[in-house]
């Protein structure tokens, strides 16, 4: 399902124009994983780089982020976004499980979190055949994107290697046919992004075009500045609580890339 390296670029690149971001507002939705303000429980699994306040690899990328999403903030009109933490803030590379099916999946099966624990770890354990070189990804932030229900940045790969290691490392995971078992599929195309905040209850109040005006501005601003690299030494599987609890464990698979 993920597309070529190329493609990818292209299509981000595409989403960070003005008249798709006139496009994609129309069809804005407030956000279930929050309620007046405040995270909601939806838990489940994903497959992640360390969130901010563990990962000391990127200190300086994860503090140009947070005064991006401070500058935000304060141009945005007040209420029509929950910001998440910074500290929250990370890369998610595959998404596994959530919210209703999750919880279906632990009544079908009693040692589901043990079952999913087992079949990422295999993942990961097949990753290394893979014959690339022995680089770590890098990924430069590209600019503001619009999802049907969040404010993100969107990132694109430095190199062609980089983006091909991240999407072997997918491949090891969504054909994992001991994963299919346990219901999780692929189901998006990958892109790159780290969540700012997600839409609120207030955003039919929203002005559209100032709010579109705000993001290009941005991205026309990062053309003329050096880009922010986030490197991907280490990922690992993490349960989470809502969309800013994700819990580490000592038994969490991990792999280094």
């Amino acid at each position: 399902m993920d597309e070529t390296y190329q493609i990818y670029v292209n299509r981000v690149a595409q989403l960070t124009i003005q008249a798709t971001y006139q496009t994609q507002l129309q069809n804005i939705q407030k956000s279930p994983k929050f309620e007046q303000g405040k995270a909601i429980s939806f838990p489940g699994y994903t497959v992640l780089t360390p969130p901010q306040i563990d990962d000391t690899l990127n200190r300086e990328f994860y503090y140009q982020l947070q005064a991006i999403q401070q500058q935000l903030i304060e141009q945005i009109e007040p209420g029509m976004l929950t910001w998440l933490p910074p500290e929250s803030f990370h890369l998610t590379l595959a998404d596994l499980i959530w919210d209703k099916r999750y919880q279906e999946a632990v009544q079908d099966h009693p040692s589901f979190d043990d079952k999913i624990k087992a079949c990422i770890q295999h993942s990961f354990d097949n990753y290394p055949k893979i014959n690339l070189e022995n680089n770590e990804p890098k990924w430069q932030l590209f600019g503001l994107l619009i999802f049907p229900r969040a404010l993100v940045v969107g990132l694109v790969p430095c190199d062609e290697l980089s983006y091909e290691k991240i999407i072997q490392l997918r491949r090891a995971i969504y054909q994992n046919m001991d994963l299919i078992g346990l219901g999780i599929q692929q189901q998006y195309h990958f892109t790159a992004h780290i969540t700012l905040g997600y839409f609120s209850e207030n955003i039919s109040n929203l002005n559209r075009d100032k709010f579109a005006s705000i993001l290009t501005n941005f991205n026309d601003k990062w053309l003329e500045t050096e880009p922010q690299v986030l490197k991907i030494r280490e990922v690992e599987l993490r349960k989470f609580e809502d969309m800013i609890t994700y819990l580490p464990s000592d038994d969490n698979p991990k792999i280094e890339l």
